[in-house]
């Protein structure tokens, strides 16, 4: 494995790509992958391999690979991972091309073919496609490379310093911006962060890194890079193949030193944040999470691999060709492969077979590798796609056989709620910003954005809490700890618990008749008051009669509106349950008639109907004398359905006094 390509056709995997120039070709995962966390991609990018006539390139900026055929004279196929549609040329043949770039946004083609000037070519719509060229300012200096650091503007890189340009593609000419003579022995660009390192010094050992952004170049401070022994002679010590430069949440200093525990080849990529080191001898890859607490020096953190070592997941190669051939059996991929070529942040090229993979971090087989339940929480919540394996795990470790304790399931609950209120707190901050009116005045203030590692209530109750109490599989007293210690981990954050939750722990008191502890948790307070919580216990009172109590006990200390209470019980057809309470607050003279028909007759019960037609026959006597409906209370229908289900003969009869 290495940065540089092959010589071309070194090293021919059998059943390679094969010659033709085809999209993307999906290949497949082999069997016996099990703990396997690294992958390469199901959807590669297929190029035409190198060979004596074909030459392959690279773009780090665009992540585009160049098939360049006799010079560019038989054609030229750029391809990259986003790139649904290849883009394909023919230019003139005037020399070896050493290196090839289009800028970003594919509209101006940049080709290197001497050590003294760059061509440029414009790939923009009725623009004519007439090559100009660029020499380098500085007198008898060598161009190493280029780089683009936007759609307009690029940098030569020559082994007497570096030339900042504007290219003018309208004019067919450059304008130099700004140049920097230093030595230079080789240089390495980050796209992510637009930062060119040079090497330079007589060991190059000493790099020194300039920033671009908006037209300007920055001068950053150099530092030295530790020669891990003495160098005998003075020539360099120190090659791009011993670098790797990516961007790890922001980190651009040494801090950290990764423990590799081994010798041989190597060869680095980061994915997803995390640093992974290719050992070429083994076949095998480690991952190294900077994130995580390890061993700290006093101005270092020194880290061990996170996970044991593995080997990337097997991969099978379709065979190119007719149709009559594309029936054999996929070829095994070469994995670790000496002609494999390693860019970054998660690029392997395989020049010999004609493939470029992106690298992929596979997060369901770290669960069973990282047993401590929350050192994984801690390696989860720093992955993109985190979200559905952090709530498969929190569901495996409520259940048999892997039920964890509650100490576990306690730090699992405070780590998930952390980053939870983390967020809470981001979005409040904005929001109180954009409601003083200051957004104005910053205009790089942005809206936090939500990662999947923000688990809230209902992710929780959706995935997990609701699920592990239906199962009904776990003693009741450890589901009801379960519900309770996630409800003390929100109020410990001081984030305001959801009803639904409270919900889910009075009904799992209720399967198990646990009314005791019901209402001790609603007296002491540990269920906090809410109009949800009231209807619920209102609709127990028929199990637990004290609920009625609870319920209106509760509703004071909340000063609620009645009438959206009532509104709440009917609409669950808790008929009885709204009249007792409307009752118990004293309204009941004043309610309507009809609302309450209407709710007893959507229920379909009679005898139901019979009780709250009855009720409402009695409080007509009571404050008019006569039991009958009066014309504005519009109940006629319901008057004609009673006499239909119980006969004329059930209505009341007015008493006399």
């Amino acid at each position: 494995m290495s940065r540089e390509p092959p010589p071309p056709g070194e090293e021919e995997a059998p059943g390679g790509g094969g010659e033709e120039e085809g999209g993307e070709e999906e290949g497949r995962a082999g069997a016996g992958d099990g703990g396997c966390y690294l992958a390469l991609c199901a959807r590669p990018v297929h190029f035409e391999k190198a060979n004596p006539v074909n030459c392959v390139f690279f773009d780090e900026a665009n992540k585009q690979v160049f098939a360049v055929r006799s010079g560019g004279a038989t054609g030229v196929v750029v391809k990259g991972l986003e790139d649904r549609n290849p883009i394909s040329f023919r230019m003139e043949d005037k020399g070896e091309v050493k290196c090839i770039k289009f800028s970003l946004g594919n509209k101006i083609l940049a080709v290197q073919r001497t050590l003294k000037s760059v061509d440029f070519l414009n790939f923009i719509p009725d623009s004519p496609q007439l090559e100009y060229t660029q020499e380098c300012k500085t007198k008898n200096a060598n161009i190493l490379g280029f780089c683009w650091t936007s759609s307009t503007e690029i940098v030569f890189i020559t082994d007497q310093g570096i030339e900042f340009y504007q290219v003018l593609p309208e004019k067919r000419s450059l304008k130099l911006l700004k140049n920097q003579s230093i030595n230079v022995n080789w240089y390495m660009y980050c796209p992510e962060s637009s930062v060119i390192l040079l090497s330079t010094t007589v060991l190059g050992n000493v790099l020194q890194p300039f920033y671009f952004k908006s037209g300007t170049m920055s001068k950053l401070s150099k530092f030295e890079i530790e020669l891990p022994a003495a160098p005998k002679s003075s020539k360099l010590s120190l090659s791009e193949r011993d670098i790797a430069m990516a961007t790890i949440e922001g980190s651009c200093k040494k801090t950290h030193i990764l423990k590799l525990n081994r010798t041989g080849k190597f060869a680095l990529n980061v994915v997803d944040n995390l640093v992974v080191v290719h050992h070429q001898d083994t076949e095998t890859s480690v991952i190294f999470d900077i994130k995580l607490k390890a061993e700290f020096d006093g101005s270092t953190t020194i880290h061990q691999f996170v996970l044991p070592p593995r080997s990337i997941q097997p991969y099978q190669i379709p065979v190119a060709g007719p149709a009559s051939v594309t029936s054999q059996s996929p070829v095994p991929c070469k994995l670790y492969s000496s002609s494999w070529i390693v860019f970054q942040p998660d690029i392997i090229i395989s020049a010999s077979e004609g493939y470029l993979w992106s690298l992929q971090v596979k997060l369901e087989p770290v669960v069973n590798l990282l047993l401590d339940k929350g050192k994984l929480m801690d390696f989860l919540l720093q992955r993109k796609e985190c979200k559905m394996v952090i709530l498969s795990v929190c569901s495996q470790m409520l259940s048999e056989p892997e039920r964890g304790s509650l100490s576990v399931i306690a730090t699992v609950f405070d780590k998930l709620n952390h980053e939870y209120k983390k967020y809470l707190e981001a979005e409040q901050s904005y929001t109180l910003v954009v409601e003083a009116g200051l957004s104005r005045s910053n205009p790089l203030l942005k809206r936090p954005v939500r990662t999947q590692a923000v688990i809230d209530q209902s992710d929780m109750y959706t995935h997990v809490l609701s699920v592990f109490t239906e199962k009904k599989e776990a003693p009741h007293k450890f589901t009801i700890a379960v519900l309770m210690e996630y409800i003390r981990s929100l109020n410990q954050f001081q984030i305001a618990v959801q009803h639904y939750l409270y919900e889910l722990v009075i009904k799992t008191l209720v399967q198990h008749n646990l009314f005791y502890m019901l209402h001790q948790f609603l007296q002491y307070h540990v269920l906090s008051d809410s109009k949800p919580l009231a209807c619920l216990l209102l609709s127990l009172e028929s199990i637990y009669p004290p609920a009625h109590q609870l319920s209106l006990d509760m509703l004071k200390r909340l000063s609620t509106a009645n009438d959206e209470i009532v509104e709440v019980l009917l609409s669950k057809h808790q008929v009885l349950a709204a009249l007792r309470f409307i009752r118990g607050i004293g309204g009941h003279d004043s309610i309507s008639a009809r609302k309450f028909l209407d709710a007893a007759k959507q229920a379909e019960d009679d005898m139901l109907f019979y009780t709250i037609f009855r009720f409402f026959e009695q409080r007509n006597q009571r404050l008019r004398g006569n039991p009958s409906f009066t014309p504005g209370e519009h109940c006629e229908e319901h008057v004609t359905f009673f006499k239909q289900v119980f006969g004329e003969q059930a209505l009341m009869k007015p008493t006399t006094f």
